[in-house]
């Protein structure tokens, strides 16, 4: 980790020196900007592993900063949002960003987000993937729980690989039906609750109470490895 290049783009001066502060103590380099303008001419200077990311920018906001980001660089990007930014977080989202922190955040909670997408982005993908309990063959398309083998259909396996290749992130719903169902999907955001609804059926010890699969209200879902009982 140490060394690794963080860009910090958020237009008020204490969240910044905070956040530099910060992140040099955990041992990054940190490069900061307060406009969209600069970010994009930061990044493009010294090109960071990551993006911590302001969704509200002087001269733009961070939908657009991700957009133009995602056509030259794969850098996990983690949006700051303030309560009411909540159709603007999902847009960046959309937009190829990686995760997001709603204002006010712990320091603690944004630099475990930070490791998080990091390791995501530096790590192969696995044919084997494990998420507690649970384990995925993506070569077999063999899903199993506590070593029981579970019967899923095609598209409930897609949509537990695609969560399970990107294991503690926030997939949008438009990121799931794109990537499940193909780029021109014509189904609506009810039908991918009802996979959720199977899916959890199938792989939770308590459907109506889920460990693996979360749901982020109005977001998306996220799978993580639940914490021990």
């Amino acid at each position: 980790m140490s060394g690794q290049r963080v860009l910090v783009v958020d237009d008020e001066p204490q969240i910044l020196r905070a956040l530099g502060t910060t992140l040099r103590g955990a041992g990054y380099t940190v490069d900061t900007a307060a406009t969209a303008t600069e970010a994009l001419t930061a990044a493009a200077a010294n090109p960071p592993e990551a993006v911590i990311l302001d969704l509200v920018l002087p001269d733009g906001n961070g939908t657009e900063v991700t957009r133009e980001l995602r056509t030259w660089s794969d850098a996990p990007v983690i949006v700051l949002s303030a309560v009411g930014e909540e159709r603007e977080k999902i847009a960046a989202l959309d937009a190829g960003a990686d995760d997001y922190v709603t204002k006010p955040f712990s320091v603690d909670e944004l630099l475990a987000r930070l490791r998080a997408v990091m390791r995501r982005s530096t790590g192969a993908q696995e044919p084997v993937i494990d998420v507690g309990a649970l384990r995925i063959d993506v070569a077999e398309r063999v899903v199993t729980v506590d070593g029981r083998r579970v019967k899923l259909s095609p598209h409930e396996f897609d949509l537990l690989r695609v969560l399970a290749q990107n294991q503690g992130k926030l997939l949008t719903h438009r990121m799931l039906l794109r990537e499940v169902w193909g780029p021109a999907y014509q189904v609506e955001a009810h039908y991918l609750h009802v996979y959720v609804s199977h899916l959890r059926r199938k792989i939770e010890p308590d459907p109506s109470s889920p460990r693996y699969l979360l749901t982020e209200p109005g977001a998306g879902y996220r799978l993580v490895a639940p914490p021990p009982l």
